[in-house]
């Protein structure tokens, strides 16, 4: 995968989440019921994306051999097993909490749709930030020389705002903020993983190549 396209592909979907977000209602009513469950309708396709972010950086920093095909597996499994079950948390109590409370209004089916919403969101959230940890780690071990101190920053927001994603989603201010953090601490493990060392010249300038010191050899 060419930078261009796995820095898109690491950074666009957590900032499209985090625009999204910011026009979250903060409780679920009557009136907001509409936008409730389309916002979530969206984040269906939106939220599995954010995947792509520690999958494209260990992709870019795994080691060579089977060691890196299974470090990458393994982010890929993580990657599904949080798509799938953050899937679920925006069925239940996005599309479901919101299409509920427009149709019967509030009631005790909303509490109800949340709750199981919470419990089978647990083991997605959990993968995700283990897939992060993971990236953050490879992208550290492999940035060369002076980049390692962007590999460290992009850690640091990286690791931070999958630990803030255990709870916050994408409300306003915490949850947008989490998606800005996930965007641009991906974007910086990927950017330091991808930099190859600089190679040193053994010969001086002036020292004749090869052929030329054969050529000039009686």
């Amino acid at each position: 995968m060419r930078v261009p396209t796995a820095v898109a592909a690491t950074a666009l979907p957590a900032l499209a989440l985090a625009v999204l977000g910011s026009s979250h209602p903060a409780m679920l009513t009557p009136e907001s019921a509409p936008w409730w469950r389309d916002l979530h309708l969206i984040g269906i396709v939106l939220f599995p994306l954010l995947a792509l972010g520690p999958w494209a950086v260990v992709r870019a920093s795994r080691p060579a051999g089977p060691v890196g095909w299974v470090l990458e597996g393994l982010t890929v499994v993580l990657g599904f097993v949080y798509a799938g079950f953050y899937t679920a948390l925006d069925v239940l109590a996005g599309v479901g909490g919101g299409h509920q409370t427009m149709r019967l209004g509030p009631g005790p089916w909303v509490a109800s749709l949340f709750e199981i919403a919470d419990v089978v969101t647990v083991p997605g959230v959990y993968a995700y930030l283990a897939a992060t940890v993971l990236a953050a780690v490879l992208a550290l071990v492999r940035a060369p020389g002076a980049w390692r101190l962007l590999a460290a920053v992009g850690a640091l927001f990286a690791v931070v705002g999958a630990w803030s994603f255990l709870t916050s989603h994408i409300y306003y201010p915490y949850g947008v903020a989490t998606m800005v953090m996930l965007a641009l601490g991906h974007t910086l493990l990927l950017v330091a993983a991808t930099r190859r060392p600089a190679t040193r010249r053994h010969r001086r300038a002036t020292s004749p190549a090869p052929a030329e010191e054969a050529a000039a050899t009686p």
